[in-house]
């Protein structure tokens, strides 16, 4: 097994994190609000009693990130793979195994494709921004 550079680990959660906070802020942030209900009053009356702080969310946010970022680092380090097989196994996990797995998460709750193609997307990009920090860095 090769080596895992836990910098790039860390690199490539952050820039997973970093793209949701555009995602679901300056890009779909108002339609995916919209889609699961969350209101601007919702959104100023913070946290309601048996809700998770804002602050709690982003930090177990970023440490699934870093759990998936050090789980592509494995497998990078196992299989040691050109720069576009990277690009490839990254991407491929979004589109493959992370949307399908929300997709069927969705198809129960009844959810709307609208909702599953904002938050799909996102897995699929955010992969790609990933598999992008490892092809620089690693």
């Amino acid at each position: 097994m090769g080596d895992i550079n836990l910098i790039t680990v860390f690199l490539a959660g952050a820039a997973f994190f970093v793209l949701g906070a555009l995602w679901y802020g300056p890009l779909f942030g108002k339609s995916w609000r919209k889609l699961v209900g969350i209101t601007a009053e919702d959104m100023a009356a913070g946290p309601r009693p048996g809700q998770n702080p804002v602050w709690l969310i982003m930090m177990l946010c970023f440490a699934f990130e870093l759990l998936i970022a050090l789980t592509l680092a494995h497998q990078f380090a196992m299989t040691n793979p050109s720069d576009r097989a990277k690009m490839m196994i990254a991407i491929g996990y979004g589109a493959l195994l992370m949307a399908p797995a929300i997709g069927i998460n969705y198809l129960f709750q009844m959810r709307s494709s609208k909702l599953f193609a904002i938050d799909a997307g996102y897995f699929i990009a955010g992969m790609a921004a990933m598999g992008g920090v490892f092809v620089a860095f690693d």
